[in-house]
């Protein structure tokens, strides 16, 4: 969502049933603002993993477009993720990691997704199918909003989790012993989770 405030809030659930979901958005008139895409990400830190141990994220992300993003750490006190972000779109995405391996920083991790976008009065809405299960994100200017969407597609705000994908794949590595080190669907192919897996409840009941 593009935000002049530089300042992502958002919250996401683990989802059972994502085509469910879907059709309840579709009900409410809800707008489709991006179909279906594959995304694919990577994520930079130093050599010594500075920004991970200061919780600030630097990624490339390649969907339909390239966009660069600088995230810092989330507000612990908020109920939903807050943090500042600063995202802005860059035409060539080989030189975009160069420049950012030229500046000493590497890739960590990669991960990818199919995400589907709807748009629902002021929120954002992401539809996201990840290589260890669906989530829904949802995405707005302020909190009440968020809870007030939650509310109208079903979702039980207790299940809400703050936690980026690449925390819950951490969690997921630690607890089920992967050996996998990117979050990838080839990586994770024949594998699947509950929501007890991450520590969470299911959105959708």
């Amino acid at each position: 969502m593009e935000n002049n405030n530089f300042q992502e809030t958002e919250i996401k659930f683990y989802i059972r049933n994502l085509p469910e979901l879907e059709k309840r958005l579709q009900d409410l008139d809800a707008v489709l603002l991006q179909p279906r895409t594959h995304e694919m990400n990577w994520r930079f830190d130093s050599p010594d993993h500075g920004l991970t141990k200061s919780y600030q994220v630097l990624r490339l992300r390649r969907d339909k477009k390239c966009h660069l993003t600088y995230k810092g750490p989330a507000d612990p006190n908020s109920e939903v993720s807050v943090r500042k972000e600063i995202e802005f779109e860059v035409n060539n995405s080989q030189a975009a990691r160069q420049f950012l391996e030229a500046l000493g920083f590497q890739v960590s991790v990669m991960y990818e997704k199919f995400r589907t976008v709807y748009r629902l009065d002021s929120a954002e809405i992401s539809l996201d199918e990840m290589p260890y299960g669906n989530f829904v994100e949802i995405e707005a200017p302020k909190i009440q909003l968020i809870k007030t969407t939650s509310e109208k597609l079903d979702l039980n705000w207790g299940a809400r989790c703050k936690l980026s994908y690449l925390a819950l794949f951490n969690t997921l590595r630690e607890k089920s012993k992967l050996s996998a080190s990117d979050l990838l669907f080839e990586e994770m192919q024949g594998t699947q989770f509950s929501a007890q897996d991450f520590n969470l409840s299911a959105g959708d009941g």
